[in-house]
């Protein structure tokens, strides 16, 4: 009978090699979007950095036209990002999708973003933002850029890689306390081997990387499958799931239209949570016409957002569902991104998780370099040791035996 060690070992070497170029992309996307925000302010400073010199900035229906002229006439702005920090730029974006796309690029038909300059009307950028870097590596790293399909391999990719975690657990658990000391630090000398380093690089990093992955693993899931999200919303909710939130209105024909409804939202807005750091108005097409905002309280708690839904013609206010009024189910999923990227826990969260992507991404390469030296360097350490078949020397060595053939 095969001893159950064994069996966790070969399971282990099989998931991983199953799952091992996923989950290096996974890391390495998931490194560089950890501080997408910070990355975003250095790479695209000169839009997003405005001279104000003390002046107040223009309304919203002034810029408007502006921004809607640099997208093309034909692309109505859908979003608007107002920063509640003087010298900012403000942000109109315009998007369309396909819905019968199979991958990324024939997903979406196009998505604009105008970066304007709130105090002079200035256009600083009309952004590609379909081929925008960190947009790539964002849909990279949610679905590989091949859609529901995508979206699939990464999700049953996150179940290996946390049955990976486990195993992985069960084969590094020490059997002592004397073998316990070469599996918590490395212990390397001057004469330890590339092998040997290596091993441990996989062995070692992997131990000190199982409760974060775990949690970045399990966060990863609530995006991968629906029935996962709702499950995570039954749990939190103490065995019921939160109220769907669909707002229906009827016709608003009848009601007079006013001028500057962006305005006029904006002011609502500021007036309702004058510390918010960045306000956010979406224009909805479709059935349910109406406008949607959401206000981002600070840039580390992206989960603390309060959603408000105005009239589209007099900006009166028809509902909110503000943070504190969220389930506690909403409450632990509006939390999900932040935990998932460790913004949660300011900077030193981001750090933890950029480090955490990191080690993820190395341990397929460490742990495919393991089973290569101990399966085919055997082979050429028994290949090297045979002895050639040929006609015998005439000489013997002194320090040699000699070879009969």
């Amino acid at each position: 009978m095969i001893p159950i060690k064994t069996l966790i070992k070969k399971l282990h070497l099989w998931l991983g090699i199953t799952s091992g170029l996923v989950v290096v992309i996974l890391g390495i996307t998931g490194c560089i979007y950890v501080f997408e925000e910070e990355l975003k302010q250095l790479v695209y400073r000169q839009r997003y950095n405005v001279n104000h010199s003390g002046h107040a900035p223009l309304p919203i229906e002034e810029l408007l036209p502006i921004a809607q002229e640099a997208l093309g006439k034909d692309k109505p702005v859908i979003t608007i990002r107002i920063p509640s920090e003087s010298g900012k730029s403000y942000h109109f974006s315009t998007y369309k999708s396909d819905p019968e796309g199979w991958n990324y690029f024939n997903t979406s038909k196009y998505h604009l973003t105008a970066y304007i300059n709130p105090y002079s009307v200035e256009v600083l950028a009309v952004e590609n933002t379909r081929l925008e870097f960190f947009r790539i590596v964002l849909w990279l790293h949610y679905n590989l850029l091949l859609g529901n399909v995508g979206k699939q391999i990464v999700g049953w990719s996150t179940v290996v890689f946390i049955l990976l975690l486990i195993t992985g657990l069960v084969l590094w658990w020490p059997k002592n306390k004397a073998a316990a000391k070469q599996r918590y630090w490395f212990r390397w000398k001057s004469t330890t081997k590339s092998k040997r380093k290596n091993y441990d690089l996989h062995n070692i990093l992997g131990f000190y990387l199982f409760s974060l992955g775990l949690v970045i693993a399990l966060t990863g899931l609530v995006w991968a499958f629906p029935w996962f999200n709702q499950g995570v919303d039954w749990l939190a909710n103490g065995g019921k799931n939160s109220p769907k939130r669909i707002s229906e209105y009827a016709d608003f024909t009848e009601a007079p239209k006013k001028e500057g409804i962006q305005d006029l939202i904006l002011y609502d807005l500021k007036q309702k949570n004058p510390d918010g750091h960045r306000y956010e108005i979406r224009k909805l097409e479709g059935t349910f016409l109406f406008q949607g905002l959401t206000l981002y309280k600070n840039s580390y708690q992206r989960h603390r957002f309060d959603i408000y839904q105005y009239h589209p013609e007099t900006a009166e206010a028809l509902e909110q569902l503000t943070y504190a009024d969220k389930t506690k189910g909403e409450k632990l999923r509006s939390m999900n991104y932040p935990i998932h990227v460790g913004s949660i826990l300011g900077l030193p969260g981001k750090i933890l998780a950029f480090f955490a992507s990191l080690i993820a991404a190395s341990l397929p390469i460490t742990g495919f370099m393991i089973w290569y030296n101990r399966v085919y360097g055997k082979k050429k350490s028994r290949d090297h040791q045979k002895p050639a078949m040929g006609k015998p020397s005439k000489f013997k060595s002194k320090n040699l035996p000699s070879i009969e053939t």
